[in-house]
């Protein structure tokens, strides 16, 4: 089983898929290259492919963008990608809770992964957003 998830933004990071989601314009491309920045690596822009192996919702590179990111005002940049379990989903909301009691789920293919709200205007997202993958993604 298998799926195209659209405007949605994967990097990987430590062997594990850090999915963003969140509406147009609120940084998901951003977050995924201050992610790179800090070592991971792309997996999808604007799109990624969910498949399902074993026990694992697996994300890979989207056949119609890969190895492609955007860089807002400079273009498009071509870059590696890789492929991982996906362990989290950043969701980028101006609603995010500023200390929440936990997080959330979001179910992809039929599997429960853990969600966190963060708030996208902030020069520490990506630091939030690692935090948000020790703390609360699967291993």
């Amino acid at each position: 089983m298998s799926e195209v998830l659209p405007n949605v933004s994967c990097v990987t990071l430590r062997g594990r898929a850090v999915l963003i989601s969140g509406p147009p314009g609120s940084g998901k491309s951003s977050l995924a290259l201050a992610l790179m920045d800090r070592g991971g690596e792309l997996v999808g822009d604007d799109g990624v492919t969910l498949s399902q192996v074993g026990e694992l919702v697996v994300a890979t590179p989207p056949p119609h963008t890969e190895g492609l990111i955007e860089i807002r005002n400079v273009g498009l940049l071509e870059v590696p990608t890789g492929r991982a379990p996906v362990a989290i989903v950043i969701n980028l909301t101006s609603d995010a809770e500023r200390l929440p009691l936990g997080h959330g789920y979001r179910l992809l293919l039929g599997h429960q992964i853990p969600q966190v709200d963060l708030y996208p205007e902030t020069p520490f997202l990506a630091l939030r957003a690692e935090a948000a993958l020790e703390m609360h993604g699967l291993d």
